[in-house]
């Protein structure tokens, strides 16, 4: 049965997206639960409606992802945290005061939930890297210092 996405599904597909499932899955679990519409040909002329006006948007939202991706990758943020005199952190760096950093030092807003910090959990001072997702397939790799305050 072809259904089309009204949310994203992990391991299905992203919303808008058309795609084959089977039957059960999608009378049972998808459509009543209002993740999916049953793709008819009527669905699918207006889906294709749809998309056609959102395709402007997410061009736009593309280019401008890219371009703050390139100013990401050509930046370093500094990051404060209280230190002892040995290096190691009271507590850890997170990516909410990475977020935070970057708004404050360059202006750029970087949503906190799209930070994918590289190391499991920073306890020392010293140079990092993390992972910004900006787009569908569009991320920057941020290199931060985590300095002493």
């Amino acid at each position: 049965m072809e259904i089309i996405l009204k949310q994203d599904i992990t391991n299905l597909g992203y919303k808008d997206d058309i795609v084959k499932v089977k039957n059960g899955y999608a009378n049972n679990f998808l459509i009543p639960k209002g993740l999916a519409v049953m793709a008819t040909p009527q669905n699918k002329k207006v889906h294709a409606e749809n998309m056609k006006q959102k395709a402007v948007k997410l061009e736009k939202q593309a280019k401008e992802a890219e371009q703050l991706a390139q100013m990401l990758g050509n930046i370093t943020v500094k990051v404060g945290a209280k230190a002892a005199t040995t290096g190691k952190i009271f507590g850890s760096v997170n990516n909410i005061q990475l977020a935070d950093a970057i708004k404050a030092q360059f202006n750029y807003d970087v949503d906190r939930k799209k930070i994918v910090i590289d190391s499991e959990k920073i306890k020392e001072l010293g140079t990092y890297t993390a992972k910004v997702n900006l787009f569908k397939n569009i991320s920057a790799t941020v290199t931060f210092e985590v300095v002493a305050e």
